[in-house]
């Protein structure tokens, strides 16, 4: 049972029997003394896509949700479903676009490194790796010479998401994305 300053992003608990994803968590110090660190979250329900906030002293306990982590592979999608393929049993798991609504600009055809959460043989959610690689397909032109200053433009990659990329890239660089912050590392 993990410790509420234990919990991270993606992680899943068990509140009244039903399990939820951690969306955000926030920390806040109080001022006086003797005082414990509160966190506040923000959940997402895996069963209704409902959110809820709480809140936890950081001492207090959470039951983890009972599920499995599987390695899993994007293969296509159909209709408004997204599948998923376990990449050792070849298994097929199948998704509704809602559910991972806030990671579709991350996936690709292909992407590999990603984990689902699997409920009673039901894919709950998936876990994004750390970083991902994507080309930029629409952008306004670099400035030559800009590459010492840290201005930022807009750039369109391959899924339609938007980042903010340096001054000096090009349409067809293939960059790198941090997947937690959405914001962009390096080129790839």
């Amino acid at each position: 049972m993990p410790k509420a300053s234990e919990l991270k992003r993606g992680m899943v608990v068990d509140i009244d029997g039903v399990p939820h994803a951690v969306k955000s968590v926030e920390a806040k110090s109080p001022s006086s003394r003797g005082a414990s660190t509160l966190y506040k979250f923000r959940f997402t329900n895996l069963q209704t896509g409902q959110k809820l906030d709480e809140s936890y002293k950081s001492d207090d306990y959470l039951k983890e949700a009972d599920y499995v982590r599987e390695a899993v592979q994007f293969s296509y999608k159909d209709g408004d479903n997204y599948i998923f393929m376990n990449t050792e049993n070849f298994s097929q798991y199948e998704v509704n676009g809602d559910t991972i609504e806030d990671l579709l600009g991350y996936i690709t055809e292909g992407l590999e490194g990603m984990t689902a959460l699997i409920m009673d043989g039901v894919l709950l959610s998936i876990e994004l790796p750390q970083s991902v690689d994507m080309e930029v397909v629409d952008t306004v032109p670099g400035i030559k010479g800009s590459s010492a200053t840290g201005r930022t433009k807009p750039a369109k990659l391959v899924t339609g998401l938007e980042v903010q990329v340096p001054e000096y890239l090009e349409i067809g660089e293939v960059i790198r994305i941090n997947t937690s912050t959405g914001k962009f590392m390096s080129r790839a």
